[in-house]
């Protein structure tokens, strides 16, 4: 392996010697197991350990990352945009149970009277996560896809590119060095993998980032097809960035245009998977887009980022620069170099032979239905291509014409250009981003996938989907449909399923501490009849006067026979009921994640409640002097004199523990 600057040899990577079946069934017996008996709690707080650690040696990935030729800039995406991945799914923990597994989605009744029923699960996948990535981020390829399935609860091996594995391999060392993770949770393979998919079993996934070409062959390796392997594919794809029919120069979104497609251009050198390749342009507009951007490009000063005032380095080898080169010559077969020049150039601080450094370069084409080379062609560096359009219609179609990217972005004040493209778009895109003046400030751009929002997209893409926050966590898990009694699926869970076994107790449940409280234990409370003199005061009190609760004559034509209840009324009647008035373990009412009401209470109709213990997990303390409690969420049923419910909802309390340590 060589610097990306000087051409020098610096390290040497080599796989042989290495058992690939042997490492994938150590994760297996060794690592999985472990990971498994850890809740996502757990595993959450595991990951934001390990961000911390690594945060705190940062600098000295810096150093090792500028021998791949990265600006500091360019590192930082890479390296703190690999741990800000971390940080963000330790934090996805808090939508997951204090659990080893996830309950997903609503319940299905099966039966008339609600004895059987059915619900998913899901549980980690008892086998390992296989990661094949690319040379343009070696920490935060590694980072973004292990953050996913550690939470999960898989093991993971980890292939990143041979060409900059030395600054992954630095970042792993560090992780093992920690400790922080279960032994066996995590290995690395620096050189050669091949072979390693030959004895991949069924509980495994894979993932590959890189060229398209590669990612199909490897999805369709026997041993992915025969076992059935979930096999996520993320491709190198044709992104695009639109300039909206409605911004003229001297706007502020013309600018927000220029800059952005000058920094996907020049950032990491444009070795990017999300960088943009065509800039698509209102044919009015093209000379004002080329002059501006220009000017930009000629400003960006190339060459050793060591340098003060360098802003583009070279890319990651001379393997690369070369294909990179090839490209650009098939390119100029149907197109014309508008900005930069691939000979004449000039590179500060560095050899521009020995380094493997290429100048920003920009095509126009001028026939973009007929020359479609730009719609087929990628050059992975510094390359993009000025594309004429005429009408937003047809922006949409040059934009499908990629066949399939990762993202593409439109900038545009015109919400209703922004309509139509994003709906006309979305199809073949996996990301848009609708950049205007509003959010140009705070946005984090065309090229930056983020770990709460899906990253992938159809065809030519890959067809793959990762990142998405919980959603991608649940692509390493497996959902399971479960049938059976509201009781026994309540104790399966440890969430409570309406007509289950309910357990009376002596003692309130708002005197309960949290560990003490248990699902299922219900208060059935007193009554209480509705009378019209409680309709008017609440309407008083709240406010709400709506006709339904105060006016009997308006009522024809409505559901309503005669005046009804509040349906907030009829809540917090229920909640007057229920609550225990001293001061006991209960903290505070914490809110409510959903409430129906779901008939009309009438004056004369009497009301009870059934509180009832739905779930509970276990808060973390954020200091040693913070009170260890909990969050419980109750299942309110209000019924009438019929045993009816009149309203349905789940509310959570915070619940101080006995143990304050």
């Amino acid at each position: 392996m060589h610097n990306a600057i000087t051409g020098a040899a610096i390290y040497t990577a080599n796989s042989e010697g290495l058992d690939f079946g042997a490492m994938m069934d150590y994760a297996r017996k060794i690592g999985g197991p472990v990971l498994r008996k850890l809740t996502f709690h757990d595993r959450g707080r595991m990951l934001k350990a390990l961000a911390i650690y690594l945060l705190e040696r940062k600098e000295d990935f810096y150093k090792i990352s500028a021998h791949t030729g990265a600006t500091r800039s360019d590192s930082w995406v890479d390296i703190e945009g690999g741990i800000g991945n971390l940080f963000a799914n330790a934090s996805l923990r808090r939508q997951f149970p204090d659990e080893r597994f996830y309950v997903d989605g609503d319940v299905a009744k099966s039966s008339k009277n609600g004895t059987f029923i059915g619900l998913h699960i899901m549980v980690p996948r008892e086998g390992v996560a296989i990661h094949i990535n690319a040379f343009n981020f070696p920490v935060w390829g590694m980072l973004e896809k292990i953050a996913v399935n550690l939470l999960a609860g898989v093991p993971a091996i980890v292939k990143p590119a041979t060409i900059t594995s030395y600054l992954t391999e630095a970042v792993f060392a560090e992780i093992i060095k920690s400790g922080i993770l279960p032994e066996g949770s995590l290995q690395l393979i620096c050189g050669s993998a091949r072979g390693i998919l030959d004895t991949i079993q069924t509980q495994d996934v894979v993932t590959f980032t890189g060229s398209a070409e590669t990612g199909r062959k490897l999805k369709s390796h026997p041993r992915i097809v025969s076992e059935g392997v979930p096999f996520n594919l993320e491709a190198d794809s044709l992104n695009c960035s639109v300039l909206g029919t409605d911004v003229e120069p001297g706007m502020p979104e013309f600018d927000i245009f220029i800059k952005e497609v000058t920094r996907e251009i020049t950032t990491k050198a444009g070795q990017k998977c999300t960088a943009i390749r065509r800039i698509i342009v209102p044919s009015n507009k093209v000379e004002n887009v080329q002059i501006a951007l220009g000017k930009r490009l000629k400003s960006t000063t190339i060459g050793d980022p060591a340098v003060e005032g360098v802003r583009m380095g070279p890319l990651a080898g001379i393997a690369q620069r070369n294909e990179v080169r090839e490209r650009v010559q098939q390119l100029a077969k149907s197109q014309q170099i508008v900005i930069g020049d691939l000979q004449h150039f000039e590179v500060v601080g560095a050899d521009k032979e020995k380094g493997a450094f290429l100048p920003p370069l920009v095509f126009l084409n001028t026939d973009p239905f007929v020359k479609t080379d730009v719609h087929n062609i990628e050059a992975f560096g510094p390359v993009s291509t000025i594309i004429p359009y005429n009408g937003i219609e047809q922006a949409i179609e040059l934009a499908k014409m990629g066949k399939g990217s990762l993202v593409c972005s439109l900038i545009t004040q015109d919400d209703t250009i922004a309509k139509e493209f994003v709906l006309g778009a979305a199809s073949m895109h996996g990301r848009i981003l609708v950049l205007n003046n509003d959010c140009a400030k705070e946005s984090t751009g065309h090229g930056s996938p983020m770990p709460l929002l899906v990253h992938g997209g159809p065809g030519r893409a890959g067809g793959g989907e990762e990142m998405g926050g919980k959603r991608g966590v649940l692509h390493y898990m497996q959902r399971t449909a479960i049938q059976g009694s509201p009781t026994t699926l309540t104790n399966i869970t440890n969430v409570y399923q309406q007509g289950g076994r309910q357990n009376e107790t002596n003692i309130h449940p708002f005197k309960k501490h949290f560990e003490d409280l248990q699902i299922g234990d219900t208060l059935i409370t007193a009554k209480h009849t509705v009378t019209e003199t409680d309709i008017t005061n609440f309407a008083n009190v709240s406010g709400d006067n709506f006709y339904a609760h105060m006016d009997a004559t308006s009522l024809e034509g409505t559901i309503f026979e005669r005046r009804v209840a509040h349906g907030y009324f009829i809540l917090s009647k229920a909640a007057g009921l229920f609550v225990d008035a001293k001061k006991g373990p209960v903290l505070l009412n914490y809110g409510i994640d959903e409430c129906r009401f779901t008939k009309p209470v009438y004056p004369g109709m009497t009301i009870g409640v059934k509180l009832t213990v739905k779930e509970k997990t276990a808060q973390e303390k954020k200091t040693p002097e913070d009170i260890a409690k909990g969050i419980v969420k109750w299942l309110v049923d209000v019924y009438d004199e019929t045993g009816e419910t009149v309203a349905i909802a789940t509310i959570l309390t915070m619940v101080k523990m006995k143990k304050q340590d």
